[in-house]
């Protein structure tokens, strides 16, 4: 409707200009016809903030779920700064896709309309706006591919900045410092040189083909003008047709570079995309909350059988052949040399991996049969120190992140027994808020140690028939380790721990 009234604008004034009787009462047609749009206006971007609010805050959820979803092999050889890469890109699908594509369909109407109507006054005008489509759509295929080029160095760049930082102690005591700055200058100067093809490209793109196409559109007009004799409304059409285009190509060339950012970004966030979709295993059977722990001894509540696992780009299994029997009570010493799979085998154990072939039994029963989230619910893993994480929350959140939520009262005075327990008392002490002290990356600084027992907390609040700790006393001192171990070994139903010799 907005479109059509447009359009009836401009026929109301071409027709009363070139008509020479432009009165009066034609002005009050054409400013009521304009009035009218106004509403219709309004209610487009009012349908369109709603409908991009709506469509963004789905995928986020998309996006989080795949997320969620994706195996550790998936993302273990990626590092910080891909991971970055990939954080920024999915936002920039969100951003991008749902204004460009907006911009782009609008556009594209709007060029459509205008065909319509220069069809309608004269071959000559609508034979060239199909010609400066196809040059367009030319110019927009090599804007797309200077943008992936640039896209590329970029995220290179971000990626190789963030392992730069990670790495820089190991940068300062082993690197020449005179050598230390040559590769960002090599990746800056490809950057630079990817950047001004871009900028070229887009502004090609953004600047030449509305005002090109006036040009064009005019010169092609201009033969009318010079013979007379033409019927004013058919130029009345052709004028209005014209600018309707130049509003079409306007909006198609800007939307058109957002929506090639968005098509880039999704090569990064289509993975998460798909993931969300992978179906979780239903449970086939249910075991009861808190399962009772016999003391014979002869059944197992974890066994591992003939396991194989064998990581991603690697020729040669880690695991192979692997048995391991759990049953109530044990506490189970893993060591061995780095590499040699403990750590790959406590996330098979804790249902965080598949494993190429074998058996893992929960109480019997497989992972398929049980479901991820009752298997993990009784297998708790507190992981390496580089794997795991504080989060920006209340401390009674990183402890109590395996329990229902809100906490009850009875949750936050075991949390802080055990706590106590580990040897956190000073901690929990030293803290204005207690349990609900903000802690992680910006909130309570928390020592190596004191994270370290904080994961075993965590891990023991789940509670979990089977708990495995990973490395876990290998930050403590032997005072410190003797009363976490203590604890541990009074309060897991069964227990394996991992460390080196």
């Amino acid at each position: 409707m907005g479109y059509s009234l447009l359009l009836a604008s401009w026929w109301a004034l071409g027709v009363g200009v070139l008509g020479g009787h432009f009165v009066r009462d034609g002005i009050l047609a054409w400013g009521l016809i304009l009035a009218s749009i106004v509403p219709f206006r309004a209610m487009d971007t009012w349908c369109r903030a709603r409908l991009t609010i709506g469509a963004g805050a789905l995928l986020k959820r998309r996006l989080l779920a795949g997320a969620l979803k994706l195996q550790p092999e998936e993302i273990r050889d990626q590092g910080v700064g891909r991971l970055l890469g990939r954080v920024l890109e999915s936002e920039a699908v969100e951003t991008l896709m749902l204004n460009g594509g907006f911009l782009t369909v609008v556009g594209l109407i709007e060029i459509s309309l205008s065909a319509a109507i220069l069809a309608a006054a004269g071959g000559r005008q609508a034979a060239l706006l199909g010609v400066w489509m196809l040059v367009s759509l030319a110019l927009g295929r090599h804007l797309h591919r200077e943008r992936r080029a640039w896209t590329d160095r970029r995220l290179e760049m971000t990626h190789d900045l963030v392992e730069r930082l990670v790495g820089y102690r190991t940068r300062l005591a082993q690197e020449s410092r005179d050598r230390w700055h040559e590769d960002e200058d090599r990746l800056l100067a490809r950057y630079l040189d990817d950047s001004r093809r871009f900028d070229r490209a887009k502004a090609m793109m953004v600047s030449a083909i509305p005002r090109g196409w006036l040009a064009i559109a005019w010169l092609g007009l201009f033969p009318v003008f010079l013979q007379g004799g033409g019927s004013r409304t058919l130029l009345a059409l052709s004028v209005g047709g014209m600018l309707a285009a130049y509003r079409g190509f306007t909006k198609f060339a800007e939307g058109f570079s957002h929506l090639s950012g968005a098509i880039l970004g999704w090569r990064q966030a289509e993975e998460l995309f798909h993931a969300a979709a992978r179906p979780e295993a239903p449970a086939r059977v249910a075991l009861p909350e808190a399962e009772p722990l016999s003391q014979s001894g002869s059944e197992a509540v974890l066994e591992a059988v003939d396991l194989a696992f064998r990581h991603r780009r690697r020729s040669r299994p880690v695991l192979d052949g692997c048995d391991l029997r759990v049953e109530p009570g044990d506490r189970i010493l893993l060591e061995g040399a780095s590499g040699c799979g403990k750590s790959t085998l406590a996330a098979v154990l804790a249902g965080l991996r598949e494993p190429d072939s074998g058996l893992v039994l929960l109480h019997g029963f497989d992972r398929h049969t049980l479901g991820g989230v009752a298997w993990r619910h009784r297998v708790a893993l507190a992981p390496q120190f580089h794997e795991n994480h504080v989060f920006t929350e209340t401390f009674a959140f990183n402890l109590l992140m395996g329990r229902e939520w809100p906490p009850t009262p009875e949750d936050l005075a075991e949390a802080t027994a055990v706590c106590r327990e580990l040897g956190l008392g000073d901690l929990l002490d030293r803290m204005p808020s207690r349990l609900q002290q903000i802690v992680g990356e910006s909130g309570w600084q928390l020592s190596h140690g004191e994270r370290s027992r904080l994961f075993m907390a965590r891990a023991l609040l789940q509670r979990a028939g089977v708990v495995v700790l990973d490395e876990s006393f290998a930050a403590l001192d032997p005072e410190n380790l003797q009363q976490a171990l203590d604890c541990v070994l009074r309060r897991a139903p069964a227990l394996l721990v991992i460390a080196h010799p």
